[in-house]
C-alpha cells in the first residue's frame, strides 16, 4: 500500500474491490445527469406513486410460507416445459405484417418491428443472481443460444436487477455492434463490462433517442434498483414505449399498477401490443410488481380504456421469484382477457406470432403444471379451472380501486 493509497476513503476502497456481476455506481458526469433530473430528490430516485420497495409483514412469516415443501412444490412445473423447437427457423423470414414478437422467456422478448429489430431484457444466464452458485435458476432452457439469433439493432433494459440486466448476457452483446438503450445510471454497469460509451442511450423518463428509424421512450414505472445489498436508488427504472414508422409496443418492465398507465397510453398509444409483467407478484410487495387482474388493467389503460391491440404477459414461467404457483400467472391472465374481451398472446418460450396474425391461445402450461386455485375475482359454483375448484363466471372490475 502506498502513502497515497491510505487517504483513499475505505468506501471506495470496498467499491474498488467489488466483483463485476455488482456492476459499478454512477460517477462524474452521468451522477451529475443524475442528480439534475426531475425523478431525483431527496438522495433517490423518486416512484411516480409512492411504493414500498422492501418486503411488509414479518420477515419470518414470508420465510415459512417461502420454504414450505409443499409450497415449493407448486412454484415449479411438474414436468418439462415445452419450449419452441423451431425459433430460428421461423424467425428467418420478415414478418409479413411487419411486426413480429417472441417471447424467450421471463421478460426477455426479441421484437422485429417496421424492419429493426429490438431485443428487451435479454436473460441468457442460467440464474439471475450475482453468482454462479445459488440464486434463482432457470425452470427452462433459453429457446436459441444467443450467439444464433443474429443482428440486433437495439438492445433495451428496463432495469438493473439480477433477472433483467444479465452480465454474461450483455458481455456476449457487447461484441456485437448494437446499441443499448437504458434508464439514466444503467450505463454504468454496461461501461464497465465493456459496452463502448457512443454505443450508451441513457435515458431518464420521457426522454427519446431514435435508432435506425426507430424511436425509444424510457417512461416511469412504479418500482426500484439495485445490484447490491445496500441499495442508494442511484439508477433509474423504466417502462418503455417504441414506435417505428407503422407500429408501436410497449414493454412494461417491473412495476406495481399506477394511474399513470392511462397519460403514457394518451401521449404515446394506443399499441399494436404490449409486454405486461404479470408474475412475481405478492402481498408482501404489493406497490412494486402487479397481479394479473392489475395487468390487465394496465394493458386497457394505455389503450385508452377499451380493448385493442394484444396483451403478451411476461415475467412469469422462467426464473421462482414469489410464492404464487409457477401457471398461476397465466391461468389468471387468460381469464382476465376473456373477461375483458382483449386479445392475449399466450406463447411457448422461443414461439414467434404476429399480433396482426393468429395468436397462441393454447394454455400448454396445464399439463406441466400442480393444481391452480381459481382466481380471486371468482367466486365458486359454475365453471372449473384446471386442477382447481369449481368457479362462477362474473364481470371483471376491470375499472375497480383506481
Amino acid at each position: 500500500m502506498t502513502g497515497a493509497d491510505y487517504f483513499v476513503p475505505f468506501r471506495t476502497k470496498l467499491r474498488s474491490m467489488r466483483s463485476e456481476p455488482f456492476g459499478a455506481d454512477p460517477a462524474g458526469a452521468r451522477l451529475q445527469r443524475i442528480l439534475n433530473s426531475p425523478n431525483f430528490a431527496d438522495g433517490v430516485f423518486q416512484n411516480p406513486l409512492g411504493a414500498r420497495t422492501r418486503p411488509s409483514g414479518s420477515t419470518l412469516e414470508f420465510a415459512k410460507v417461502y420454504f414450505q415443501k409443499e409450497q415449493r412444490v407448486r412454484r415449479a412445473p411438474t414436468g418439462t416445459v415445452p419450449v419452441h423447437a423451431t425459433t430460428l427457423a421461423d424467425l428467418a423470414a420478415p414478418p409479413a405484417t411487419g411486426l413480429r414478437l417472441t417471447w424467450m422467456g421471463h421478460s426477455s422478448v426479441l421484437a422485429e418491428i417496421d424492419g429493426r429489430r429490438v431485443l428487451f431484457d435479454p436473460v441468457w444466464g442460467e440464474r439471475c443472481s450475482p453468482f454462479p452458485f445459488v440464486g434463482p435458476k432457470r425452470l427452462h432452457p433459453v429457446p436459441v443460444p444467443l450467439t444464433t439469433l443474429g443482428d440486433v439493432d437495439v438492445v433495451v433494459i428496463s432495469h438493473d436487477h439480477y433477472d433483467h440486466l444479465d452480465l454474461p448476457t450483455i458481455r456476449a452483446l457487447a461484441g456485437t455492434g448494437t446499441v443499448f438503450a437504458v434508464p439514466l445510471g444503467v450505463g454504468a454497469h454496461l461501461e464497465r463490462w465493456g459496452v463502448a460509451p457512443d454505443r450508451l442511450r441513457e435515458l431518464d423518463w420521457n426522454e427519446t433517442a431514435k435508432v435506425n428509424g426507430i424511436s425509444l421512450t424510457a417512461t416511469p414505472a412504479r418500482h426500484f434498483c439495485g445490484r447490491g445489498l445496500r441499495n442508494n436508488q442511484h439508477t433509474l427504472w423504466a417502462s418503455w414505449a417504441v414506435s417505428g414508422p407503422e407500429h408501436r409496443i410497449y414493454h412494461s418492465g417491473d412495476t406495481g399498477y399506477f394511474p399513470g398507465f392511462r397519460d403514457l397510453g394518451a401521449e404515446h398509444g394506443p399499441f399494436d401490443a404490449t409486454m405486461i409483467q404479470i408474475g412475481a407478484y405478492s402481498e408482501y410487495w404489493p406497490d412494486i410488481h402487479m397481479t394479473p387482474a392489475e395487468g390487465m388493467r394496465a394493458h386497457l389503460d394505455l389503450q385508452g380504456g377499451r380493448p385493442h391491440g394484444v396483451l403478451l404477459p411476461i415475467h412469469w414461467g422462467t426464473f421462482n421469484l414469489a410464492p404464487h404457483a409457477w401457471a398461476e400467472p397465466a391461468e389468471w391472465t387468460k381469464d382476465a382477457a376473456e373477461e375483458a374481451e382483449q386479445a392475449a398472446a399466450f406463447p411457448r418460450p422461443g414461439e414467434p406470432f404476429e399480433p396482426a396474425g393468429a395468436l397462441p391461445v393454447d394454455p400448454w402450461w396445464r399439463p406441466v403444471s400442480a393444481p391452480l386455485a381459481p382466481p380471486r375475482w371468482r367466486t365458486a359454483t359454475a365453471d372449473t379451472v384446471p386442477g382447481g375448484a369449481p368457479v362462477v363466471r362474473r364481470d371483471l372490475d376491470v375499472a375497480g380501486e383506481r
